[in-house]
Parts: C-alpha cells; structure tokens; sequence
C-alpha cells in the first residue's frame, strides 16, 4: 500500500491517508479481508504521529471501510457493490465540484467545459 502525502494540500494529513486508502479499497487495489499495515507501522513508514494515522484508521472503521480487531490489526470489510457504486458516484461528483470551480476562476464557459469533457471522455 502506498500513499503519498503533501504537505502543500490543504487537507489534513489524516484526510489524505483516508482518502487515498478509500480509493485504494474502492478501485479494487485491496481485496476484503487484506490486512493493512498496523497504526504504528503506517505512522514510522510516513514519518508522521501514531495518533494521525490512528485518527485516519478510525475514520475509515466509521465509514465502513476496514474493521478492527483487538490484538490483530485492521482489516478491509466486504464492500456492497450497491454501496461502492454511491461511494464512487459521490467522489466524482466532489472531482466535478472542484473542476467546475477550477473552470469558473478561468473563466470557461459551460459550453467550453462540455467541450473539453467530452474530448477527454473520447480519448
């Protein structure tokens, strides 16, 4: 598992861990049941605090993306296609929000975003 972070993103560093695990797990890099590296592994591998990576861990747990067990580790749960399908719907709508305000301080039209949209989609 690799994640990489920024320290320019304006996003917390436990925010980028959980972000990149979510997608990692919603991509279909990490099969169910796949352990993850323990909190205290992660946090020495990224050079950064137990209670970071701890914080990004129970965030994941919280939204169903990996479960815990006491003296075993952390592990990715099973993902209901249904629900991974909303999940991933629901990250691109956040992508489109942040292109859409990107386009708007350049000032492209909506017929200019369209355009370039479908460009990329046909490539």
């Amino acid at each position: 598992m690799q994640i990489i972070l920024s320290n320019k993103s304006k996003e917390p560093i436990y925010e980028q861990i959980t972000n990149q695990i979510k997608s990692s797990i919603l991509a279909g890099d990490m099969d169910e049941g796949k352990a993850l590296p323990s909190i205290r592994q992660l946090a020495k591998d990224l050079q950064i605090s137990v209670i970071t990576t701890k914080r990004a861990y129970e965030e994941l747990e919280k939204a169903g993306f990996i479960y815990s067990i006491v003296g075993k580790g952390s592990f990715v749960a099973e993902q209901n296609l249904d629900v991974i399908r909303e999940r991933k719907i629901k990250a691109l709508e956040d992508q489109l929000s942040a292109v859409i305000a990107n386009s708007r301080e350049l000032g492209l039209t909506l017929d200019d975003l369209q355009q370039l949209l479908t460009t990329l989609y046909e490539e």
